[in-house]
Order: structure tokens, then sequence, then C-alpha cells
């Protein structure tokens, strides 16, 4: 993911003209209230997706927004359903993520394969484990399963694990002629972490819980984690990662954080991780203000904010990952409901912009004094806070031995044809050699010749 300041498009470009102050009536003692909230929410962030029109992208959305942004949509718009059991959206919302698989099913799609990071692929990959956790309709027999989805991420991510520096570390970017190929970041890292404790917990396999162990272990060793459990940005591997960038964004500290509740679900409530979920958890403390959650890095920069296009989305990802951890780790309850429910109020009073008088804006701090700001991160936020205060009425994520219907497949993401149910252990000098040596040759003969840059942060 890149930044770039954002530029409203389509259908809420009238939300920048002056609107009522009507907001969104929510009441949280309600189910039917914020069932009604997260339609109105969800209807608005939908219209900035064209894929469904004739002769666009599927799957993709317009310019401002990155790739990796459309996958986070839906993923949130999975959660929708599984929140209000509201099915109006599934099939855009199902053709869409099919539509970004690839021809080796594992979302690496020819439109992207020139500009996706490790990060990219990730939040698609996340997109299929939740729809498997929260069994969303499964696709057609004859099309991939988001099991078998999220399995092909993984296979891909591990084989791209580096230890020529830094000992050890996926990189930011996936090829090298990118900017930022020389960046070990957090999420990149987090999205792997993730994804292993997730598939660890469905499948119950114990090479992806391996997997989940080696990459915190990488990140905490190298220091992007610090002692007390806040997630910095990343990295530098031209100065073999000595040195660390200490920004701080909410969505990085919330993927490790759903995924150490994944590996205390996991492991039956090791004290270990425990530890580690509520040190995660504690130092959520830095986004949110007066009770109302914020992106401390750049929201209040020189008052009016400096978040770009990506950043303006990050607190539906933290949103997501606190409500989804109160359900496999209970214990962090008592600490993120009153918060999410707070944080709700605030962004449904934010929602008070444009024409129809419910475009929802950025800075929830501002409660009911629409900040004018506006756009898909904004609504994918609201979306995600105000939904999360039904997540105690939502059913159970599931596993494969709890009622998951997902069909899998432990050899995805290579083009193999290949079911077996064997899982790539963690990886050898021998393994990493050989994939190096087959990725340089393939890079060769597929891009030759290519050298342009890749504009990005």
């Amino acid at each position: 993911m890149r930044g770039r300041k954002a530029l409203a498009y389509g259908a809420a470009i009238c939300a920048s003209w002056g609107g009522s102050a009507s907001a969104i009536d929510l009441d949280l003692t309600s189910t039917d209230s914020i069932k009604n909230a997260a339609a109105t929410v969800a209807f608005g962030m939908m219209s900035y997706y064209t894929g469904n029109h004739t002769g666009d992208n599927p799957g993709n959305l317009p310019s401002p927004y990155y790739w990796w942004e459309a996958g986070a949509c839906f993923g949130t718009m999975v959660e929708y359903w599984y929140y209000t059991n509201d099915t109006s959206y599934n099939p855009s919302v199902t053709a869409a993520i099919l539509s970004q698989v690839g021809t080796n099913e594992d979302f690496m799609p020819t439109n992207q394969t020139k500009t996706e990071g490790n990060d990219d692929q990730g939040f698609w990959g996340m997109t299929a484990m939740t729809a498997a956790e929260v069994n969303y309709p499964n696709p057609p027999s004859d099309q991939p399963q988001w099991l078998a989805l999220a399995q092909a991420v993984f296979n891909d991510m591990v084989g791209r694990w580096d230890t020529s520096t830094c000992e050890g570390g996926l990189r930011w970017q996936i090829f090298t002629f990118n900017t930022g190929y020389d960046y070990k970041n957090s999420i990149a890292n987090g999205c792997l972490f993730n994804i292993a404790a997730r598939l660890a917990r469905y499948t119950g396999n114990s090479s992806y819980a391996d997997w989940a162990e080696k990459t915190w272990d990488w990140v905490e060793g190298v220091g992007l984690m610090s002692d007390d459990y806040s997630v910095y940005d990343g990295t530098s591997d031209t100065t073999n990662c000595t040195s660390i960038d200490k920004l701080q964004f909410s969505y990085n500290q919330g993927i490790y954080l759903f995924g150490a509740a994944m590996m205390y679900n996991y492991t039956n409530g090791s004290s270990l991780w425990k530890e580690r979920v509520q040190g995660l958890l504690n130092n959520t403390n830095i986004f949110f203000q007066n009770g109302i959650m914020y992106e401390e890095a750049c929201e209040q920069v020189n008052t009016v904010g400096n978040c770009d296009t990506d950043q303006q989305s990050f607190k539906a990802y933290l949103s997501r990952w606190m409500a989804a951890t109160t359900k496999i780790a209970p214990f962090t309850s008592s600490y993120s409901l009153p918060l999410l429910a707070s944080s709700a109020k605030a962004a449904a009073l934010q929602c008070s912009g444009g024409t129809d008088g419910t475009t929802c804006g950025e800075h929830w701090t501002d409660n009911s004094t629409y900040d004018g700001n506006f756009g898909l991160g904004q609504q994918m936020s609201a979306l995600s806070v105000i939904q999360s205060n039904m997540i105690t009425q939502a059913p159970e994520l599931v596993t494969n031995s709890t009622g998951g219907t997902s069909v899998g497949n432990a050899a995805a993401g290579s083009g193999s044809s290949d079911e077996s149910v064997t899982v790539i252990a963690p990886a050898t000098g021998a393994d990493r050699a050989g994939a190096g040596i087959l990725t340089t040759l393939w890079l060769a003969g597929v891009l030759g010749g290519v050298s342009f840059m890749v504009a990005g942060t």
C-alpha cells in the first residue's frame, strides 16, 4: 500500500457540499438501530465501488484508492453480512473478491503483479480468511474457496521469507524494482503473522503456528515491537535493520493484537499469549482520545490532520480486530467494548455531511461538527466501528471442527493442483536458496528489461 492524499470520487463527490446536520441516529441499546446505521454507512461506502459498472474493472476501486484497500473494503462487507445478515451486497462482494484471485488463485492477478506488495496481497488473504471464519457463503464449487485462498497467500509469503538481511523477515515490496523493496515493515510481517495464526486455529495444523511464532520472534527481535508491545512501522535493510522508524499506526497494533488472540485461543489460553494480547491491547491507548478512536500519527497534525488516503481507513482495521479479539480472547471485552461503543457514537455523529446528511467525516473526536473530510476510508472506518457493537450477538468464529465449511488446499499458491493436507514447514536454508533461484529465473524471463520505478512512500 502506498500513501497519497485523498481526493473523493464518483457518487460521493457531492459530499463536499454543505449538508444538513442530521447525522446518523445510533442507539447502541437497539440492535435494529445499529443495523440501520450500518446499512446507511455501507451504502455510502459501496457507492465508491464502480467495478460492477459496465466497462469498469471488477474488484478494483477508482483512483485515488489502491488495490489493497479494495480488498479491505470487501472484507468489511463480509463482516457487514456477518453482523447484519443482510445479503443484498453478497453477489457483488463475492464476484469482486473472486475477480482478483489471479491465475494461481493466490491474489496475484496480472493487473497488479508489477506493483503488488506483501501487505497488499496480505489484505486480500485476510479477507478470504475472514470469509472462512464467519462462514460467509462459499463460492461455487468450480471457483477458488475462501480457506484455500488464505492458504495460498500464506504459502506465497513463506516463500519470500528473506534471510539475506536482518536475519529474516518479509520485505514490504515483492519486486526489486519497486520503491520500498529495502523496507521490512510491521504490516507486511503482520499480515503473515495474522494469517498464520488464524490458519493454525482454523485447521489445527501446528505448522501454521510455527510460522506465527517465527514471525513474532523476528518482529520482536529486530525491534519492530517494543518490550511493552508498542508496534513500530518498519526498518531498512540497508542498515541491516539497526534503525527503527518508530511511527505508530493503529492498524499495526491491531493486526498483531488479533493474531496474538488467535494464538491465545489456539494454545488453549497460554499464559504467554495472554500476556502478549494484554500488552498489545494496553498499547492501543495511544489511539484513543477521551475514549474516542483517532489516528494518533496524523489525524491531528496541524489541527486539521494530514492523514493520507490509506491512513484514513486505518481505524476500520483496529475496530474490526479489537471486536473480533473479544470473541476468541473474552478477557479483552471489558477493555475493548466500552471504547468501541464510545467511538461508534462519535463516528455516527460525524456522519453528518453531504447532501444526504449522513456522509461520514474523518475526525470522530469532533463529534457532531462535521469536518468536511470524506472518502471511502472514512466510510469504512465508521461502518467498522458501528457494526462492531454487535459483536456480542454475532456468531462465534468457526474452525473446520466447529462448523466451518470452507474447503482448503494446503498446497495452494504455486499453481499446483495437489490437494494434500501437507503444510509447508518453516523454511530451511536450502528451501530459500532454491526459491531464490526460481524467482530469479522467473523474473529474468517475465520481467527482463523492466527498469522503471513505481512511485510510492
